[in-house]
């Protein structure tokens, strides 16, 4: 299993996981904007799917982030990438175990790597993310395959400033817009599209399991425009 398929959509929005294993992803965004949430619904989807998958914890803020992970791990059928004994760890060394384990287990094919929410304009918290992506890289073939902003879609156009700060520091691959199934303000993200040049790999349309599904752009102006396509 090397790649994820999005269901009917365009090449631009399918996760390109290489052929190297395990493929490793790493999902960012700022606090609150559904990344946890949107980890657990991805490890389901390659679970469906036939594939086997570890989750790893790069959250070392907050106390409760690796039991956080490690319920939507129980949840799915995923495996869970150990915490380190000590208290006080990088996230960039969390990542770089994770992928040395996944590696060492023979059978995992894919690596969903937790980073901490951070503001896109704390330059502090943007150089870890950047030196995560670099611990990623440095233990994996060609890793991480996928880099995914994780946007809440009631945030509006402070989205695309978002994007700008994590794609200058990371490079963005793809986008992930949550929080979608009551607002019209994810429609902010077409400006993220079309000058970041970023594809919306998939959106967040509630709380189930089920409920991130493959972007298509006609559906998502379908439900923005609601009206308009009655009329």
């Amino acid at each position: 299993m090397r790649r994820l398929e999005s269901a009917g959509g365009p090449e631009a929005s399918q996760l390109r996981l290489g052929d190297a294993s395990p493929a490793t992803l790493l999902i960012v965004g700022v606090n609150g904007g559904g990344k946890t949430t949107t980890i657990g619904k991805l490890a389901h989807r390659f679970r469906q799917e036939g594939a086997s998958v570890m989750l790893a914890a790069g959250d070392t803020f907050r106390a409760a982030a690796f039991q956080q992970l490690e319920a939507w791990a129980e949840r799915t059928g995923a495996a869970m990438a150990p915490w380190p004994d000590e208290e006080k760890v990088r996230p960039e060394r969390v990542m770089a175990d994770a992928v040395r384990r996944a590696r060492a287990s023979g059978d995992t094919d894919v690596l969903i790597c937790d980073s901490s929410g951070r503001l896109h304009n704390n330059w502090e918290l943007m150089e870890e993310i950047e030196e995560c992506k670099k611990a990623i890289a440095a233990e994996s073939e060609g890793g991480p395959n996928e880099v995914l902003l994780v946007l809440d879609g009631t945030t509006g156009l402070n989205m695309l400033n978002q994007a700008r700060e994590f794609n200058e520091y990371v490079g963005l691959t793809g986008l992930v817009l949550t929080k979608i199934d009551g607002t019209a303000r994810g429609g902010a993200v077409v400006s993220v599209v079309d000058e970041l040049g970023i594809p919306v790999k998939f959106v967040g349309v509630g709380e189930g399991l089920d409920d991130l599904q493959p972007f298509d752009a006609r559906s998502f102006v379908d439900a923005l425009f609601p009206e308009a396509v009655q009329a």
